[in-house]
């Protein structure tokens, strides 16, 4: 069949009107809701996936290493315009304790037992002081030795000379000594180093200068420096300790003498005999504490009394604890059972009358007897051990409070005696102490004893200290690659564009049916992309659209649709090109396949299969039954038709609206096995969702570059318009990228088409 006419609008109108409110109705309870689930999306994406990063890290690799190149270029640079820095080292040993010519303790506060922390603190702070920091440079004269600058340092002072002459002339001229004194020291303690050894009383110095001798001797000189401050301390110390004492001493003597005065007078006034010691109180002490412990054992033995007093008041019979230990209870019970057992044994015999048998319960009868008076007994030595124990209490606790009063008393009468014994024996110890440290103080005064000495001296590095080129480029490298790798990163976070085509389906809730690869043409080729399914069957294109009628044709359970629509967000996904493929396969596989070329605000079809657009679609929308008697057209494709769009139309949206399209598209359904429409775009246009209830069912393409807030907007507006979407697919994707991991075979079919070039 080449050609099919189109009957007249009119004998339809209604058929057509009638099932385009049908199709619908129809539509209208099937359609799933829109409803896309972006908290799920983003929260699978915050998962960390190392695939993923690698994939990242891949896709930026340039990136990752211009930044790296430039980070090692930056390092080369730098590390060889730096003035080489030689650092010298010495070590000191600084003993807690001196060597002890005598045993006497010294004014100055080294410690010798307890922990060393703040004396070892203390000896770094005070090597990293400036005044010891100004004496090496004193005695060394830094403050007029210059380094020779770096190469960086001489860029910087040749743009300061150049274009901040007049300041940098104007702060020579008002620069102090005093100033340039304390930029040495500055410079002098940011070039020092107090290293501590752990564990130990050794402690490292290293001092870093452009001049190896320099940092040598600069380290010597302050070690010696360190040891003369050390001992001028303690020198400077002693002299003030002893003018200090000898006043004191003057002052507390006369202190003590009025104190023991004043104790004397008042021990006279209140009767108190023995002023000199507490001997008295002790006593007294030593004697409540006796009585007390005596009043608690007392308690102790009444409680138990009283609890086997209650016991023997509760209990009736021989049920007390007492009555059954009892020795002499059971050897009665003992011998009243034997005689009980003879007694039942003569019954046999003798009559109960008998005189041997009345012997014997006479025998039982004093037996019993016997029992009840020593049970008797025990109740009774229960009773008086608790009446015992209760008096006993009673006279204890009357002695201890009798005892409490007299200690309150005496102590009352004792407080201020106390108050004045220990001012006495303060002052006396305070003179003694005073006393005592003087004259040690007298005799250490003359020891010079020192606990520091340098184990190992400063020499002249001979190898820089830095810069270290290795170590400078191995930081730059990984400086370089975290930059890289961060900014990867960065950018693949801002770029929100669909990555895999599983995001479209979490995103879109919709399924991907295929993948079209994209295609990079070669310079001054001029061939159609569109018709690369037909002149080059074998091609990747070719099988990916291939793979998506197969897709299309179990999507549903009836098959492929009758009349599909093809729409996408926006302009230039590849929307016209994926249609005139499709119809390619289709035809192919013997299908009768008609093309709708339904954009009729930028037409395609017509070019891409080289056939004039004169006569088309708008003819027959707008009742131009004379030239749209023949509209199908035949193509170069066996079993493959096309209807153009036609001249251009200002109202496509109404033309597309009208019976005449649904009437087109039910007759084209009856006459082709399938009719494929290209639509306009959905945005901005309302053509798409028009031909979306028109035809049976809608499938979407998206450009994989494409951003995904028109891609939501686009199927929002489709959903919303009860368009019933079969599926979505993705255009333009590069199947060297990890991303995509449908084609694992890409390689081999790009190196059978060089049109399929790796990026």
């Amino acid at each position: 069949m080449n050609e099919f006419e189109f009957s007249s609008p009119k004998s339809n109108a209604q058929f057509a009107n009638r099932s385009i409110v049908e199709r619908a109705a129809s539509k209208l309870g099937t359609v799933i809701p829109f409803e896309t689930h972006p908290e799920s999306f983003s929260s699978e994406s915050d998962e960390f996936d190392l695939l993923k990063l690698w994939n990242v890290i891949v896709k930026r690799k340039w990136s990752i290493f211009f930044l790296t190149l430039v980070a090692l270029s930056t390092a080369l640079a730098a590390t060889f315009l730096m003035t080489p820095i030689y650092r010298a080292g010495l070590t000191l040993q600084i003993d807690r304790e001196d060597i002890k010519i005598i045993k006497i303790e010294e004014v100055a506060p080294i410690e010798s037992t307890g922990p060393a922390l703040d004396y070892y603190q203390t000896q770094y702070e005070l090597l990293k002081s400036r005044n010891l920091a100004q004496r090496v440079i004193e005695q060394l004269d830094l403050v007029n030795k210059q380094s020779k600058p770096s190469i960086l340092d001489q860029i910087k002072n040749w743009i300061s000379t150049v274009l901040l002459r007049t300041i940098k002339q104007q702060s020579i001229e008002s620069k102090s000594e005093v100033a340039a004194l304390e930029s040495t020291i500055t410079d002098f303690l940011e070039n020092l180093t107090v290293a501590p050894i752990r564990n130990s009383r050794l402690v490292k110095l290293r001092f870093d200068s452009s001049d190896p001798l320099l940092s040598a001797s600069v380290l010597n000189t302050l070690a010696k420096s360190y040891i003369d401050l050390s001992l001028e301390r303690r020198f400077e110390a002693s002299a003030y300790a002893r003018d200090f004492l000898q006043k004191r001493l003057q002052q507390v003597k006369a202190n003590l003498e009025e104190s023991e005065r004043e104790m004397v007078n008042f021990s006279s006034r209140q009767g108190i005999v023995n002023s000199s010691s507490d001997d008295s109180q002790n006593i007294v002490t030593q004697k409540l504490a006796a009585i007390n412990a005596g009043l608690v054992a007392a308690e102790k033995q009444r409680a138990a009394a009283e609890a086997a007093h209650r016991q023997m008041l509760e209990t009736r019979g021989h049920g007390l604890s007492q009555v059954l230990e009892s020795k002499i209870i059971q050897i009665l019970k003992e011998n009243k059972a034997k005689l009980e057992a003879q007694y039942q044994d003569n019954l046999k015999i003798y009559k109960p009358a008998y005189p041997t048998m009345l012997q014997l319960r006479s025998q039982i009868d004093q037996i019993e007897q016997q029992i009840t008076r020593e049970v008797a007994n025990i109740r009774g030595a229960i009773t008086a051990t608790y009446e015992a124990a209760k008096a006993e209490e009673n006279i204890l606790r009357g002695n201890l409070n009798q005892l409490k009063r007299d200690v309150l008393d005496l102590q009352g009468r004792s407080i201020q005696l106390n108050i004045l014994r220990r001012e006495v024996e303060t002052n006396r110890e305070l003179y003694n102490g005073l006393l005592q440290r003087y004259k040690e103080i007298g005799v250490a005064a003359g020891i010079g004893s020192n606990n520091i000495s340098v184990v190992d001296q400063a020499i002249p590095p001979v190898l820089p200290y830095k810069p270290n080129l290795i170590f400078n480029l191995l930081i730059a490298l990984a400086s370089g690659l975290l930059a890289g790798i961060g900014l990867a990163l960065l950018r693949e976070h801002f770029d929100d564009t669909f990555k895999q085509p599983d995001e479209v389906e979490k995103f879109l809730g919709l399924p991907v049916l295929g993948l079209i690869p994209w295609i990079q043409r070669k310079r001054g080729e001029t061939n159609s992309i569109a018709m690369m399914g037909y002149d080059q069957p074998g091609s990747l294109i070719a099988e990916a659209h291939r793979s998506l009628c197969a897709t299309l044709v179990f999507s549903t359970p009836s098959g492929l649709p009758r009349s599909l629509a093809v729409t996408s967000s926006t302009f230039g996904e590849g929307k016209s090109t994926t249609v005139i493929n499709l119809g390619i396969q289709l035809a192919r596989s013997g299908k009768k396949v008609l093309l709708i070329d339904a954009d009729l605000r930028h037409p395609t079809l017509h070019r891409n299969l080289n056939l004039d657009n004169e006569v088309g679609l708008t003819n027959l929308l707008t009742g131009d039954n004379s030239r749209s008697v023949n509209i199908a057209k035949p193509t170069q494709i066996p079993n493959l038709f096309i209807i153009p769009s036609g001249p251009m139309s200002p109202n496509p949206a109404e033309l597309l609206s009208s019976f005449r399209m649904g009437d087109l598209l039910i007759l084209a359904s009856e006459k082709f096995d399938h009719v494929l429409v290209d639509s306009p775009p959905v945005l901005g246009l309302a053509d798409a969702l028009i031909l979306g209830h028109l035809c049976d069912r809608t499938l979407f393409c998206i450009d994989i570059n494409t951003r995904r807030n028109p891609v939501l907007a686009a199927c929002k507006q489709l959903r919303m318009a009860r368009v019933q979407i079969i599926g979505i697919f993705l255009t333009k994707v590069r199947l060297q990228q990890r991303d995509y991991g449908y084609y694992p075979s890409a390689n081999y079919y790009s190196a059978s088409h060089p049109l399929i070039t790796k990026t």
